[in-house]
């Protein structure tokens, strides 16, 4: 029997929705496709794929909400031009598209805002990854005292939950994180 493999729009039409040229998409489908055969990732080949980045870590759930915001359609699975679209912001798009892009990241239930327990989930999520053996030593209240500065740094109306405005703004006034924004500008 054999397998059915996906294949992505033209790579003039991807071109035209991302900012990358064809010889970079190219590039870009050649790994995609050595890393997924069938033309589309799921949600366990992801997990696996990003887990090995953090082998000191459990990446599973960090990867998990990664995923989902790849997977723009909530399809359960991302395609190529999924990939593309996510990478073409995080590496080439404006300040603005990035930080609209993590706040969807952060928003899990996706009601346009982002509450306490979501943020405390992600933030779980990213010290799991990190591991039991950073340094210095995490301790155990870490994720809520992050989640509470965040908090305070983004809530401006005091509500309970960041809209993405406040988020933006809140981004937009931080220097570390306007810094951190640049940091892949210049990758490929």
């Amino acid at each position: 029997m054999a397998t059915v493999c996906y294949r992505p729009e033209g790579l003039e039409q991807l071109e035209s929705q991302t900012n990358f040229n064809k010889s970079e998409l190219q590039v870009l489908y050649r790994g995609f496709k050595n890393e997924c055969p069938s033309g589309v990732v799921n949600e366990d080949t992801f997990k696996q794929i990003y887990s090995q980045f953090f082998p000191h870590g459990d990446a599973s759930m960090y990867a998990h909400y990664l995923f989902n915001a790849f997977d723009a359609a909530q399809s359960g699975s991302v395609k190529f031009e999924d990939f593309v679209a996510a990478l073409s912001v995080l590496l080439r798009g404006t300040i603005h598209e990035k930080l609209r892009w993590a706040f969807n990241l952060y928003d899990i239930n996706k009601d346009g805002n982002i509450n306490k327990e979501e943020m405390m989930n992600i933030v779980k999520a990213i010290y799991d990854m990190m591991g039991k053996y950073t340094y210095p030593v995490v301790k155990e209240d870490a994720p809520k005292q992050h989640v509470e500065v965040f908090f305070q740094k983004m809530d401006k109306n005091k509500d309970g939950v960041v809209t993405l405005d406040e988020f933006i703004e809140s981004c937009q006034e931080d220097d570390n994180i306007m810094r951190s924004l640049q940091l892949f500008e210049n990758v490929m």
